[in-house]
């Protein structure tokens, strides 16, 4: 994150610019519109505040949520018209819009069943129904966002869609695909848990619950924050913002601002117009620190496409900044402003909370709406499905068959998705889930651990989680591997400690996706184990080596071969790792901990070949072996090797007595043979000089 002015706080008075209007309490007008409503329809101006639940001016034109969730569309009259056009839409079998976002040609309206639907802005007539995106199915979607011609949208179960023009990459296709026409997949955010997603003209941005910020699309200006010009047609992570603990990230149209926890604010991309903030019209390819404002707590930050907006609730204070060409910047004049300045008026700050205040911004237009109650806006930053304490009791304690069957899904839902899980069991305190890396993993282990333990008594919700396990070890080789979609290695195995038949399944199919993961992905789930508590570190490896265990004496007993054999390579392989990383980091527990006992009970198998087959195996995995055993295999091996060399050929070695230790290393070196050369018999004759 760049640096670059002097850091000051921001203004709480606009001075004596006489470009600037004195400021004036806004209290009078709930819903205020820079510039104002001309052009519109008249009754815009007569729009009850109260009533509104949701409005976007993102495309030049301006919609509505009406809290009885229906949509008003207001058309700006062109060519200096007084008055545009209005649009009522409602959706199919009554349902209840819950949100919307627009392109350039098109609505996305969401209902509150989480269904999307498409309307085109270009459709007739006063009244009109919009389609329904069917091509989705039965994903229940939370979040949504438009560029000019794209489209996200994010479900519950945490999986990203992307559609449209695919001119730049924004929709994370290939290259050579101009288009998608329908949602597809963006597969490389698989098992991330996203909190935000927002889009640009042609570029796309996704935040994740531990602030790790990916970008992709359009670039030409820097405004994907990657330090360079070059389009992403895949999501790429903004390496600059790691650990700055981003909370909300908001696209213009060719600029992006992020807002951390602590309330500053970082540009990148377009500066033409001064919309980044940084006293210059330069574009930044990285992000920057908008120094104008460090110093106060921003609470909310909105895009327009060639400005920008900010609230910052402890001063009372909106500042804007950029395009003023048409009057959106809501002060006198319409100049272009390069820093952050105040919109001309004040709020009184002892009546208005940050829940009160919204921010919105558009194509050429700011909007500030005053609510009359909190929680009345519309929630534009849905989360994705995850455990949470409360939720869990409900699942433990209720007894209403009517009621299980709705909770039932939502525990499908959670454990059948690599990205909900992931999303649980945060490590939240000191804000420790913001510094994840590929080090920490910020998994609240104990949260896990007392989960199961609660679920562990309830029959009906542990067979519930069982079941979403299954669904969701079949797809979780599919997903690219991070620091965040590999928690759920570490989150699941404990989910699984209770020592039954499909758990012990469910953790062998664990041990197989691990296993075939490319090595750049296991090296870094190794670098996660690392950093476990000693307690949980333990209790991994104790899972893995319990059921190693059964499986070696049931192979033992029963010798099923070569499929059990399979079963116990590949936990010895997971085994391994385990032990290295121990050993990596000085021993952190025994070396007993992955010792397998029995071991030496193949060779009493009816089928001595087959155990001394087994025996070989095994001998890959030598940390399995206890003190005894090694003693014993070494001196199996030592006998075995006397024997071969009493049968075999005897390597004569030429020697001079002055030179004796000289020479033996010579001959034998001489041998060619390698380490084959200490395993025959050696025969030493003496030259006479």
């Amino acid at each position: 994150m760049t640096r670059r002015s002097r850091s000051r706080k921001p203004r709480t008075e606009v001075g004596t610019r006489s470009d600037l209007p004195h400021p004036s309490p806004l209290r009078s007008k709930a819903l205020l519109l820079f510039p104002e409503a001309v052009g519109y329809h008249p009754s815009l101006c007569k729009e009850d505040p109260g009533t509104i639940r949701q409005v976007t001016c993102k495309q030049g034109y301006l919609a509505i949520v009406k809290t009885d969730r229906t949509v008003i569309v207001y058309d700006r009259a062109e060519d200096g018209g007084c008055q545009g056009s209005l649009k009522r839409i409602k959706l199919n079998k009554g349902a209840k819009v819950d949100l919307l976002d627009g392109e350039a040609s098109h609505l996305l309206i969401l209902s509150s069943e989480g269904k999307l639907s498409e309307h085109s802005i270009a459709s007739r007539g006063v009244h009109s129904k919009p389609r329904l995106l069917k091509e989705l199915g039965d994903k229940r979607i939370v979040q949504i966002a438009c560029g000019d011609h794209h489209s996200l949208a994010l479900s519950k179960g945490g999986e990203l869609f992307a559609w449209g023009q695919n001119d730049y990459g924004q929709v994370a296709a290939r290259r050579e695909i101009n288009a998608v026409k329908e949602p597809r997949l963006v597969w490389e955010l698989g098992g991330i848990p996203l909190a935000k997603i927002a889009a640009g003209s042609a570029h796309s941005m996704a935040l994740s619950v531990f602030g790790t910020v990916y970008s992709w699309g359009k670039n030409a200006f820097g405004q994907l924050g990657l330090g360079d010009t070059e389009d992403r047609c895949s999501p790429t992570i903004v390496k600059a913002l790691e650990h700055e603990k981003t909370a909300f990230l908001s696209c213009g149209g060719e600029h992006t601002a992020v807002l951390s926890k602590d309330g500053l604010v970082c540009t990148f991309g377009d500066g033409s117009c001064g919309q980044l903030g940084h006293n210059s019209r330069r574009n930044e390819l990285l992000p920057r620190l908008v120094a104008e404002l460090f110093g106060a707590r921003v609470s909310q930050v909105a895009c327009g496409r060639w400005h920008t907006l900010v609230y910052i609730a402890d001063l009372g204070e909106i500042y804007s900044f950029g395009s003023g060409a048409e009057g959106q910047l809501g002060q006198e004049g319409k100049c272009d402003r390069l820093i952050p300045l105040p919109i001309g008026r004040e709020f009184n700050r002892g009546d208005m909370s940050e829940e009160l205040v919204k921010i919105i911004a558009g194509k050429n237009q700011s909007i500030v709406l005053l609510l009359k109650e909190k929680k009345s806006y519309a929630n534009l930053n849905r989360t994705i499905a995850r455990v949470e304490e409360e939720k869990t009791d409900k699942w433990v304690s209720n007894s209403d068959p009517n009621c299980w069957q709705t909770m039932k899904q939502d525990v499908k839902l959670i454990f059948s998705s690599a990205a909900c899980i992931n999303g649980s069991f945060v490590e939240r305190s000191r804000a420790k889930h913001f510094r994840t890396s590929q080090e920490v993993a910020a998994v609240d282990m104990s949260a896990v651990l007392l989960f199961h333990e609660k679920i562990s008594t309830k029959p009906k919700v542990f067979t519930a989680v069982i079941n979403a396990l299954k669904i969701l070890l079949q797809s979780v080789f599919d997903f690219p591997g991070s620091p965040e979609a590999l928690r759920v290695f570490l989150i699941v195995p404990i989910l699984l400690r209770r020592q039954d038949s499909q758990s012990d399944h469910l953790l062998l199919e664990l041990a197989q996706a691990i296993w075939f993961r490319p090595q750049k992905e296991k090296q870094l789930l190794e670098s996660l184990w690392a950093n476990l508590e000693i307690a949980f570190f333990k209790d991994l490896v104790s899972i893995y080596q319990r059921l190693a265990t059964a499986k070696l004496s049931s192979l033992i007993e029963h010798t099923r071969y070569p499929e059990e054999t399979l079963q116990v390579v590949l936990l010895l392989h997971v085994l391994r790792m385990l032990y290295e990383v121990n050993c990596r980091r000085s021993f952190r527990i025994q070396e007993s901990n992955f010792h397998i006992p029995g071991v030496i009970k193949m060779l009493a198998l009816p089928d001595i070949l087959k155990g001394v087959e087994l025996l070989r195996e095994l001998l890959a995995f030598p940390f399995i072996f206890e003190m005894e055993v090694k003693v014993f295999l070494h001196q199996a091996a030592c006998n075995t090797l006397n024997m071969m060399a009493n049968f075999g050929t005897t390597s004569e070695l030429l020697v001079r007595r002055q030179h004796l230790v000289q020479d033996t290393w010579q001959s034998l070196r001489n041998a060619n043979r390698g380490h084959q050369a200490l395993r025959v018999r050696n025969q030493i004759s003496y030259l006479y000089s």
